[in-house]
């Protein structure tokens, strides 16, 4: 059975979604699409807003936030695949 990669999995959760926090921001900012998501996610990550330099934040905790996850994914899955 193949193991997975805790730190790629991470990383590769990090960027998604991170980056899809940025261009959710940058969206909002420029043509109003998607507000009710960005006060939603404004309320788990500090200093995130529809402009250029809360999406960069919002992009910043997303990174982190998801790459935890990532890890934590892959962590419980090869535990539960040992068996």
């Amino acid at each position: 059975m193949n193991k997975l990669n805790a730190k790629a999995l991470g990383f590769a959760f990090g960027i998604v979604w991170g980056g899809g926090i940025f261009l959710l921001g940058i969206c909002a900012m420029s043509c109003g699409w998607g507000l009710k998501w960005v006060e939603l996610i404004q309320s788990c990550y500090i200093g995130y807003n529809a402009t250029l330099l809360g999406s960069i934040i919002g992009a910043i905790w997303g990174f982190f936030d998801a790459g935890i996850g990532g890890v934590l994914v892959a962590w419980i899955y090869n535990k539960l695949a040992k068996q």
